[in-house]
């Protein structure tokens, strides 16, 4: 399985554009998947610079419905005319950070023919598998860090029901993409114990402390081959990287072979 960064928060080279976002390219065995596309187009720019073609991609996912993930699925759908892509039912739901900033989707595509709305547990192809766990028993408390969701007019605290993850089962091996992990990134390893973990933490506001330390103590615990990027945060990976070996940074343009 070979995954390229299409957009990151970083990258090493200059002719790649960054922004606060995701987006990743996933070959296996033949199938090509997005998971995620960033804010804007800027994925879909690096995407010719690094000579993938979007026309190809079968599949697409979209982990959750915040703008840094879902801001570039028009782009995606202007430039590749077949792939159905996956996302929450609940994705379209207005997201919000505080009570004035909207960090949703683009509400006029929710009636695309394209999309293909999920919950629970969906199989896309015998071992690609969406999985939302929002009944799942969270042994991690979750902070909602000020993201707000609006249910029946009222503003309420995210509980990130919007929120899937893929899981890749391949040759007795699997591979779990997470994008921000907003259910904690804790309770999904204890979910899933995969083999691999490519996604964000969702960390980047925490003070490098004692608890952050504990955190990576308890990912330690685990046989996981971490892969991280986006909302971890630069300085929070750099902490927990001095205690986590198996723990590696996901930047734009970089490719990986699991």
């Amino acid at each position: 399985m070979k995954i390229t960064a299409l957009l990151e928060n970083t990258t090493e080279r200059p002719e790649l554009r960054t922004e606060h976002g995701l987006s990743l390219f996933v070959e296996i065995e033949g199938q090509k998947i997005l998971f995620d596309m960033g804010q804007t187009d800027a994925f879909a720019h690096n995407a010719e610079v690094l000579g993938v073609d979007l026309a190809s991609v079968g599949t697409a996912v979209l982990s959750h419905g915040h703008y840094d993930h879902g801001g570039g699925l028009a782009a995606f759908l202007e430039r590749n005319k077949n792939a159905p892509v996956y996302l929450s039912r609940f994705a379209f739901e207005p997201h919000y950070h505080g009570a004035e900033r909207y960090i949703g989707l683009d509400v006029s595509l929710k009636t695309n023919p394209r999309l293909r709305f999920s919950e629970g547990e969906t199989v896309i192809a015998p071992g690609l598998t969406l999985y939302s766990c929002n009944h799942r028993e969270r042994e991690y408390p979750i902070d909602s860090s000020g993201l707000l969701m609006r249910i029946d007019g009222a503003l309420l605290s995210e509980d990130f029901r919007h929120e899937q993850y893929l899981l890749v089962e391949e040759r007795g091996r699997r591979v779990l993409f997470s994008g921000c992990s907003h259910k904690g990134i804790l309770n999904i390893v204890r979910w899933f114990q995969p083999d691999v973990l490519i996604g964000g933490f969702h960390f980047s506001k925490l003070p490098l402390d004692d608890a952050l330390a504990g955190f990576a103590e308890c990912l330690n615990r685990f046989p996981t081959e971490y892969y991280t990027c986006h909302c971890t945060g630069a300085e929070q990976f750099a902490f927990m990287k001095e205690r986590m070996a198996r723990l590696h940074y996901l930047s734009c343009g970089q490719t990986i072979e699991v």
